[in-house]
């Protein structure tokens, strides 16, 4: 067996100089946090969009293990209504005025959003796969999501806080579903600032066995 670190002697790919479209679209994704959304409605055709190329992720035994539910306008009060409650005795160590300070965050956090996506994986009765593959197809669906957005200029981040995973249980789950999560889709300003996260080198992930 033949092990190789690295199949080229240049230190960059030969295609460095001419990423094709989803290339770009792929190294541009980041998290784009809530607080740093701009209120902006999404317009529905684009919405339908994002959810439709949410599934076309793969899936084994095409058992589309995904559910989304949308929540707009009144929910997304709601949403911070229900973290603002939801961590009201977490922050007791602080003062009275931090505290409130503290809830009144959690409550306005959600309300620039365009929209929050719940999450929710749906196992198949019929089909018995391991749970981490149904997991995995979701997560390539969440990541179309993020894609889509991207290739739109609309910031994503995906919440698997214990308070995102609460919330949606509650909106009549059958007992083969399973909240992972809230999706948060919204507008950013033009002139937010780019990531400056790197990844690992190629090199150090990676071996060419031949």
């Amino acid at each position: 067996m033949k092990i190789k670190d690295n199949p080229s002697k240049n230190n960059s790919s030969e295609y460095s100089e001419k990423l094709n479209k989803i290339s770009k679209n792929i190294r541009k994704r980041r998290s784009v946090f809530a607080n740093d959304f701009i209120k902006k409605e999404l317009p529905e055709k684009l919405l339908e969009e994002i959810l439709i190329n949410a599934t076309w992720a793969p899936t084994h035994k095409m058992t589309e293990p995904w559910r989304f539910i949308v929540f707009r306008e009144k929910y997304l009060k709601e949403y911070g209504q229900y973290m603002a409650h939801y961590y009201k005795d977490f922050y007791d160590e602080l003062s009275a005025e931090a505290k409130k300070e503290k809830l009144n965050y959690l409550a306005n956090y959600p309300l620039n959003a365009a929209c929050l996506i719940g999450v929710i994986m749906v196992r198949n009765t019929k089909i018995d796969l391991p749970e981490w593959e149904e997991i995995a197809a979701i997560s390539s669906a969440v990541q179309n999501i993020a894609l889509t957005c991207t290739a739109h200029k609309i910031g994503s981040y995906w919440s698997t806080k214990q308070v995102a995973l609460d919330y949606v249980a509650q909106f009549g789950l059958a007992a083969n579903e399973k909240s992972l999560g809230l999706l948060y889709l919204g507008y950013y300003p033009e002139n937010l600032k780019s990531s400056s996260k790197k990844r690992t080198p190629l090199s150090k992930k990676v071996i060419y066995l031949e």
